[in-house]
């Protein structure tokens, strides 16, 4: 009789966990395809010197300072190095870290989100496990750049 009752009980608590999961939105759809072309038209005469002139401005690396986000623990700032409309480097300015867990969380932190950030060229990251404040500190101040250099 214990068996069948601990049985329903493990059967119920499993159905309960299975219905309450939510899986991670797959954010690689949110990327345009691959294969649309965005190459330049071609122009005459001083149109075409114009054109060339705005794209060398664009593909010139500009740098773009994010807010810095107010967090449990501290603020994050991040700094964005952009060259046209690509993320070509993420800085961390400001973490938390006034004690030791601090530093531990953001020095296994700081460098996936960055990564992350590089990959995909936006401010929509996953948050890292363990680090859940630093993680949407840093994805805040990373949206504010962008939105500060109009990507």
């Amino acid at each position: 009789m214990r068996r069948a009752i601990f049985a329903v009980l493990v059967t119920a608590v499993g159905l309960v966990l299975l219905l309450s999961f939510k899986p991670h939105e797959v954010a690689s759809a949110a990327r345009p395809p691959a294969a649309v072309s965005t190459a330049p038209k071609k122009t005459q005469g001083s149109q075409a010197k114009k054109t060339q002139a705005s794209q060398a401005k664009e593909s010139a690396p500009r740098t773009v300072t994010g807010d810095a986000i107010d967090t449990r623990w501290g603020p994050v700032q991040v700094r964005v190095t952009l060259t046209g409309s690509k993320i070509t480097k993420v800085e961390t300015l400001v973490v938390p870290d006034s004690n030791g867990r601090d530093q531990e969380i953001n020095s296994f932190a700081v460098p996936i989100l960055t990564q992350e950030a590089l990959a995909a060229q936006s401010a929509q990251i996953d948050t890292v496990s363990g680090a859940t404040y630093t993680s949407e500190g840093y994805a805040g101040s990373l949206q504010s750049a962008l939105d500060k250099a109009g990507v």
